[in-house]
């Protein structure tokens, strides 16, 4: 293997695995993450051109270019020799193998028994073979098993972690690389043993995907469009996307002879992102701004200044993340969509990520770490955070995995490297049902309460917004004669079927009635109810106003002398 001074132009994971390697701190690597991508392989010392290529093929090519034999095992196509199948011919017992096994017990033996003879060769001063092994998808070949015992399973991990382990094997040239997407789908065996070094492949970032396209633009050109001259500039709106997704649609664009434009790219970008993450998240760019968030000035005003820091890259004064608590239906969902088309960043709306099957939910979340740490900036949205996230504590009832999630999302929010480069959002109705220690500074740093209105005349101007909307002018006359029946506590959600209804009654009135927007509006404000009970909308009130980080943040109308919420 290459010297890490050898390589300066090297991924970060492949230097660092020469290093170790090097070093004899470990020979079995663990290479989890964006490891069924292509890769860029440079060019060598054999006159090879750059070209793309798999992750075999790069470390076939760059970092095992002395060595003697490598094999791979996958459960699809069994073991193969990827390398010097002339120096494997001469083992001894190579004539009982006419076949080489594909099944995962009989393959991995073969491995082993053919490590130990090399390894005997050298001990003797008689031979020294340098080898290396790949085992693709090694979570399907030693998963992680929970529920019960699986002897054969655990003895077939067991085995392939001797190769790290056993002296008489570790004092051999011998590289074996075990590949997955996830840690958490890898037997515990594997993942934790000591002598393994793991090393994660991530997402490609901006120059990586530049280096990519610009190899591939011979090829493309008609796909390339306007971007011929903006390399650096398509990358970098690509970043979060595999270069397997990126190669396949400028292949379809070029064979549709349809150029790549600045407005689809963006919808293009979030179709990738999404079907990469098979439904795990939903990939928002808004159009939304902070003006079309109804009253909450000195908060707009508090968000703004925030963004402005961003942009300024004046990163100590900016949060790690906000907490957005408030009643059902106030638009917590809204105002992130407003902050991030503010902001002029997307927003990763985090969706279901929990799956019954042992160890998918932890592998869902590795690979949504893997897409943020790609994409640059962004806001992570996780709504009803209160049942999203997980407590730190929750009994055996479902075998210690919602302390698991608790965990793993905790170390990601506080991760320092993160400030400046992703924000997270949580929002919920049951702020009090969040960990504590999810909501401590370095995490969530600002908690900003929504209300619903606390005037008739703010509930006047929320229905009038809406109603506009919809096509339908109330004039300022139209307030005096419905100010008695205009309720408080109005959130937009409410409001907007309010606006639909006044839609619906001057739609439908017959022609005699000869309605005004005003008097439809009275007519719908009779008997009105608010679609949440009081009680529950006081709770909810007051525990946003607990909750906030800043009085400043609370209106007149909630501020009670006593602790109460106001009416």
């Amino acid at each position: 293997m290459q010297t890490a001074n050898q390589t300066p132009s090297l991924p970060e994971w492949a230097r660092e695995m020469i290093a170790l390697y090097e070093s004899n701190a470990a020979s079995q690597f663990i290479l989890y993450g964006n490891v069924n991508d292509r890769m860029l392989l440079p060019e060598d010392g054999a006159g090879n051109a750059a070209r793309m290529g798999s992750l075999l093929d790069f470390c076939l090519s760059t970092l095992m270019q002395q060595f003697d034999v490598v094999f791979s095992f996958d459960i699809g196509n069994g073991l193969r020799v990827e390398k010097g199948r002339e120096q494997f011919a001469r083992w001894p017992r190579f004539k009982e193998y006419p076949e080489l096994p594909k099944a995962p017990q009989k393959a991995i033996d073969l491995l082993t028994q053919y490590f130990r003879y090399c390894s005997n060769l050298r001990r003797g001063g008689v031979e020294r073979i340098v080898v290396g092994c790949f085992i693709k998808a090694a979570h399907l070949v030693a998963p992680r098993f929970e529920g019960g015992l699986s002897y054969d399973l655990n003895a077939l991990a067991l085995l392939m972690r001797e190769w790290a382990v056993d002296p008489w094997l570790t004092e051999h040239p011998l590289v074996s690389c075990l590949l997955t997407e996830n840690l958490n789908d890898l037997h515990p065996l594997l993942v934790n043993n000591a002598r393994a070094a793991r090393l994660k492949l991530s997402l490609p970032d901006a120059p990586e995907i530049a280096s990519a396209i610009a190899l591939e633009a011979p090829r493309v050109g008609a796909a390339m469009g306007e971007f011929r001259e903006k390399l650096p500039e398509l990358a970098a709106s690509l970043t979060g996307a595999t270069l397997n997704s990126i190669d396949a649609l400028l292949k379809l664009k070029e064979y549709r002879k349809e150029p790549l434009t600045g407005p689809d790219l963006v919808a293009l970008k979030k179709q990738m992102v999404e079907d990469e993450c098979q439904g795990l998240i939903d990939f928002i760019q808004s159009k939304r701004t902070l003006d079309d968030l109804h009253g909450q000035d000195r908060l707009k005003s508090w968000l703004r200044q925030d963004i402005a820091l961003w942009r300024q890259g004046d990163l100590q004064a900016l949060p790690m993340g906000y907490l957005i608590c408030g009643p059902v239906g106030t638009g917590k969902t809204f105002m992130v969509e407003c902050l991030a088309g503010e902001a002029g960043v997307p927003v990763v709306k985090i969706r279901n990520f929990r799956d019954k099957w042992v160890g998918s939910t932890e592998g869902n979340l590795e690979k949504i770490f893997r897409l943020l740490q790609a994409l640059g900036r962004c806001y992570v949205f996780i709504d009803e955070a209160d049942q999203a996230l997980g407590k730190r504590d929750a009994g055996s009832g479902d075998s210690g995995l919602s302390g698991r999630i608790y965990s793993m999302i905790a170390a990601e929010m506080s991760r320092p490297e993160n400030r400046g480069r992703i924000v997270w959002i949580l929002a919920s109705s049951r702020p009090d049902l969040i960990e504590v220690d999810l909501k401590r500074p370095g995490r969530v740093d600002v908690k900003i309460p929504i209300f619903p209105t606390g005037t008739p005349e703010q509930s006047w101007e929320l229905i009038r917004s809406l109603a506009k909307k919809q096509g339908v002018a109330l004039t300022d006359g139209d307030f005096a004669p419905a100010r008695d029946r205009i309720p408080l506590w109005l959130t937009p959600g409410a409001a907007e079927t309010l606006s639909v209804k006044l839609y619906r009654t001057l739609k439908t009135a017959p022609a005699e009635a000869k309605l005004t927007p005003g008097a439809a509006l009275r007519q719908c404000l009779e008997g009105y109810r608010n679609p949440v009970s009081r009680e529950t909308m006081e709770f909810q009130i007051g525990l946003a106003v607990a909750e906030a980080s800043d009085m400043e943040f609370v209106p007149e109308a909630f501020r009670a002398p006593n602790g109460t919420v106001g009416s």
